[in-house]
């Protein structure tokens, strides 16, 4: 109860350090939404008519609040590009990137997991050392370059793929999984060579100990040592890489739903930003920021599930 207690509490407080900080770096950024929103024709009259109407005549600590308090409740305001509230733009578009990062972090742990046991049972033989460069090329091929030949080579290719736009899941989950796979796919390569090489490493590392030494001695069979014992103790190092891995592929969602025209979180960002829309900004980041810190709460309290001794910190 005490370590889930020191969690949340940890959560709350980056929570907290994350909208002050967003909240200081908007207000110090060249540009006033205001005048954007009213265009270069607007006189002071109006400028300061809306600044009333936005809250934004109020003091800095007292506009702070009002951002916060509206992040729990909903209402973050209005988006000076679309003339919507924010939060409705937001629900609109997460589905997109939740459904895009959670595909593209499971074809990680589906490939990197299982090549990572593989490679390490074949140490410096011919496939390990072959995968071992490709790795190096999978980590240096940029997305953007990456989706496009994905989208050339096999998005044109077969009928299945979809190489612009969305469909939801509620209308088609074979038309979902085929506008979403070539991306989750583009997104995946990278981190699978980085994820792979470390359950590798890790995996090898486990194998030198004496305690499995110790278990083939005894005669257990070579599968049952790695699955149920190896793989069992390399999990609390590999979670926290997959944790690692999960803001990377968050990351990656803001390039790669531009180059497949995904009307997800990332798209929308890269729009607001262009737009000097402050408050969707904002408000972007901070979901991002949450969705990002949940899934790491999640995997800390994981690690109490396969390592008990941790409870004991």
């Amino acid at each position: 109860m005490a370590l889930l207690l020191r969690k949340i509490l940890l959560f709350l407080i980056t929570i907290a350090l994350v909208s002050v900080i967003t909240f200081a770096v908007f207000q110090v950024i060249p540009g006033d939404p205001v005048r954007i929103m009213l265009g270069p024709e607007a006189d002071e009259v109006q400028v300061e008519t809306l600044e009333k109407q936005l809250g934004l005549d109020k003091p800095l600590h007292v506009q702070y609040a009002n951002w916060i308090g509206g992040l729990f409740t909903g209402d973050l305001g209005q988006s000076i590009r679309f003339s919507q509230p924010v939060i409705d733009l937001i629900i609109d578009r997460l589905p997109v990137t939740l459904s895009l990062a959670f595909l593209s972090l499971s074809i990680v742990i589906v490939v990197a997991i299982p090549l990572g046991i593989f490679l390490a049972k074949r140490q410096n033989k011919g496939s390990d050392i072959v995968f071992s460069a490709l790795t190096q090329l999978g980590m240096a091929i940029p997305a953007f370059w990456l989706g496009m030949l994905l989208m050339i080579y096999i998005g044109m290719r077969f009928d299945f793929f979809s190489i612009s736009g969305y469909v939801p899941w509620s209308v088609s989950i074979e038309g979902a999984l085929g506008s979403l796979l070539l991306p989750a796919i583009t997104i995946a390569i990278p981190q699978i060579a980085i994820t792979f090489r470390y359950v590798r490493n890790t995996v090898i590392d486990q194998m030198k100990l004496d305690y499995v030494r110790t278990l083939r001695s005894k005669g257990i069979q070579e599968s049952i040592v790695i699955y149920k014992h190896v793989l069992r103790n390399s999990m609390v190092p590999i979670l926290t890489v997959l944790g690692l891995i999960f803001v990377e592929v968050v990351a990656g969602t803001v390039i790669v739903e531009q180059v497949f025209g995904l009307p997800g979180l990332g798209s929308l960002l890269v729009t607001s930003i262009s737009y000097r829309d402050f408050p969707l900004v904002q408000g972007i980041v901070m979901y991002i920021t949450i969705m990002v810190v949940v899934v790491n709460f999640v995997i800390d309290m994981l690690y109490t599930m396969l390592d008990p001794r941790i409870r004991l910190r």
